[in-house]
């Protein structure tokens, strides 16, 4: 039943994920601008022979309909096409850029899993107690703060001012990265055996992972705070307090799982949103991930590039929701996928 659901969903996903890069390609092509005159340098694009060189290699000199096709037939092969900035295959950026984006994206979602569903809870075991007040006040805070403030204002206090935590960058300036094998820097250090490096990449992650994992850890609070007030009331935890039941049990045993289930579809879409919209964070700590990459792309009329990045949020998207939904199946066995 699972794997039939997983490979229904991948098939669904198909004429998606056509649909995304169609509305993609045609969105790029109608802004009034020639790429070739972003990329090329002024004397390069002054020349008529060198310009007609590059149309001709990047396919911009065919009609679009068979810019299309050709780019689709590419994508079947796996070749995402040439990026006009780089001049690498996009393909290749991506696989350089995007667990960059990733690694801070789980320590953003770590935090907000943990710190939000601990304020939901504490929030409805004591609702309207002082307790509940400040939970709440913490929840709206991380909701209503704009990134880039919260990005500045933490990097002046606890950089700047305290010194107690490293600035922008995925390591110290003095230290060289791990050999590549996953592109996380906290895996990669592990397995070269290095854990002066784990430490440092860490110790990089806990600002800009807090900086964006608030608005999420808000909303998760919120969420489970308004779920497990409902559940709470039902019948069948009043049956089991009067049974003689623990409170704590009550709670962590019985009212919280059935109360995560419209948590975990926060969490899922929240963990989508994250990887996409990771954009100020990373420019604000200097990370070298996809946000940074795609305003790059954007900047240059990297046509390829924009493409590449698009595709690939959507397949993370699809792919986060295949698994919440795998994962109502397992909060709650009533719950069939199919």
């Amino acid at each position: 039943m699972l794997v039939q659901f997983i490979v229904k969903r991948l098939l669904l996903s198909v004429p998606m994920l056509i649909g995304v890069t169609l509305v993609t390609f045609v969105v790029s092509h109608l802004i009034p601008a020639d790429p070739l005159t972003a990329v090329l340098p002024e004397r390069a694009a002054n020349n008529p022979d060198i310009v007609a060189m590059y149309r001709t290699r990047w396919g911009l000199d065919r009609p679009l309909p068979e810019q299309y096709l050709l780019y689709l037939r590419n994508l079947l092969h796996g070749d995402l096409g040439e990026s006009y900035t780089t001049r690498r295959p996009v393909g290749t950026d991506l696989r350089l850029f995007f667990p960059a984006t990733v690694e801070l994206a789980l320590a953003a979602m770590l935090y907000a899993v943990v710190v939000g569903i601990a304020l939901g809870v504490i929030s409805a075991v004591w609702s309207d107690r002082l307790a509940d007040h400040l939970a709440r006040i913490i929840a709206l805070i991380g909701v209503s703060v704009p990134v880039f403030w919260l990005g500045l204002i933490a990097l002046q206090v606890f950089y700047a001012q305290l010194r107690i935590l490293p600035g922008p960058g995925r390591l110290d300036t003095r230290l060289t990265a791990p050999p590549f094998r996953t592109g996380l820097y906290t895996i990669d250090s592990l397995l070269a055996g290095r854990l002066d490096l784990f430490f440092n990449a860490l110790a990089h992650l806990i600002l800009p992972g807090i900086v964006l994992g608030s608005y999420a850890m808000g909303i998760i609070a919120r969420m489970t705070r308004s779920s497990l007030l409902e559940v709470l009331s039902l019948d069948y935890i009043r049956t089991a307090r009067a049974k003689g039941v623990s409170e704590r049990r009550v709670v962590l045993g019985h009212a919280l799982r059935n109360a995560m289930i419209p948590t975990v579809t926060v969490v899922g879409l929240t963990f989508g949103s994250l990887l996409a919209g990771a954009v100020l964070t990373e420019t604000i700590f200097a990370w070298p991930g996809i946000g940074r990459y795609a305003v790059q792309a954007a900047t240059n009329l990297d046509l390829p590039a924009v493409l590449g990045v698009t595709l690939l949020i959507a397949v993370v998207y699809v792919v986060v929701n295949m698994i919440t939904d795998i994962l109502y199946g397992v909060l709650d066995p009533r719950i069939r996928v199919g």
